[in-house]
């Protein structure tokens, strides 16, 4: 089959700091995708934010009250971690969404419908929220700023309100040349950043995205702070290292003048296919030994429910952590089985009660 021929990208728009444009558009940059050698995302040019200084928030604070779905997280955050998990539904099935939603129910508090970093096609957040809700479940929806203008993101913040979404994770969103359809068209009218004001204006709770562990690794607290005075509540990171680590993170966003809530993210693997996957994640920091000793145990469910239900008490006892974010990948037909182990893991952290 010929693919269709791509249209034609915008010209970028200029940073602030007169460097050669990001493509992604980004004026509050650098995003999480930058390889560890200070390569952009897309192809092998450097990031052009590495050697500027970190660029600051020049809107105002998101305003607006967090509506009753937002509220119910944060009375648990405020009396014990959250315990937060994917949705690993395969994408486009109504009835992957039910098969998978079924053990989570009562397990975790939440669940994250993430935006496909891939730009792998699924329904749209709003519709993927509304069917999640009627499984009983939260939802913290993903949305990014790749595959729409700020009409179609305004819209989706509205219908996501009205869909009763309790939470949604701003993102800028990865390149469609790094992902599973490079003849995609990246749109980027607006990032991340961006996002989280009007996500607040609409009622949502609202989180953003930092790596820690990208590059440039100095500058990473401070960028999280501009965000948290853009009007972000909470912010999720990318795998991140020992505890230590994130802890030493959680330091460093504070001296930076935030007292933003910290999600880190564990990483559960309960067969090869997850442990490829979590490989690729650009930015990724994991525990030494994390997946071989998943990979070389008799039992490899077993032994991936284990190493994150270890990890995760780690996490929620480091000063700064309000929860964590159960997480991972699955082979087509395995959604069913990661859904189950972030259930039994989120029981054991006392998800859902």
């Amino acid at each position: 089959m010929t693919l269709p021929t791509p249209r034609p990208t915008p010209p970028p728009i200029a940073l602030p700091t007169g460097l050669p444009a990001c493509p992604k558009h980004m004026t509050y940059g650098p995003c999480g995708g930058v390889g560890a050698g200070g390569a952009c995302e897309v192809g092998t040019m450097r990031c052009v934010f590495l050697d500027g200084p970190v660029v600051a928030w020049s809107g105002g604070p998101g305003a607006g009250e967090v509506d009753a779905p937002g509220r119910e997280l944060l009375a648990i955050a405020a009396r014990r971690p959250l315990v937060l998990s994917g949705m690993p539904a395969a994408p486009l099935s109504a009835e992957s969404i039910v098969e998978c939603s079924a053990p989570l129910r009562g397990a975790v508090d939440a669940v994250l419908a993430g935006d496909a970093a891939t730009s792998r096609v699924q329904f749209p957040p709003a519709y993927r929220a509304a069917l999640i809700r009627a499984q009983g479940l939260r939802v913290w929806a993903g949305l990014n700023c790749r595959d729409r203008n700020r009409v179609a993101l305004e819209a989706e913040i509205a219908a996501l309100a009205h869909a009763g979404a309790a939470a949604v994770h701003c993102v800028t969103g990865d390149h469609t040349l790094s992902g599973l359809r490079p003849e995609a068209m990246p749109v980027f009218d607006l990032e991340g950043t961006e996002l989280v004001p009007l996500a607040r204006s609409a009622g949502l709770l609202v989180s953003v995205a930092e790596s820690p562990n990208a590059p440039p690794v100095a500058h990473r607290a401070a960028r999280l702070a501009e965000k948290a005075r853009a009007g972000a509540h909470l912010a999720m990171l990318q795998y991140c290292g020992e505890a230590a680590d994130v802890a030493a993170f959680a330091t460093a966003v504070r001296d930076a003048g935030a007292h933003v809530p910290l999600i880190p993210g564990v990483p559960v693997v309960v067969d090869r296919p997850g442990a490829e996957l979590l490989a690729s994640f650009a930015g990724a920091a994991l525990l030494a030994g994390f997946v071989e000793r998943v990979l070389t145990a008799a039992d490899p469910y077993a032994a991936g429910v284990e190493v994150a239900l270890a990890y995760a008490r780690e996490l929620v006892d480091v000063e700064g952590v309000a929860g964590v974010l159960l997480g991972g990948g699955a082979a087509p037909g395995s959604e069913p089985l990661l859904a189950t182990a972030f259930a039994e893991i989120g029981r054991e952290l006392g998800g859902g009660t």
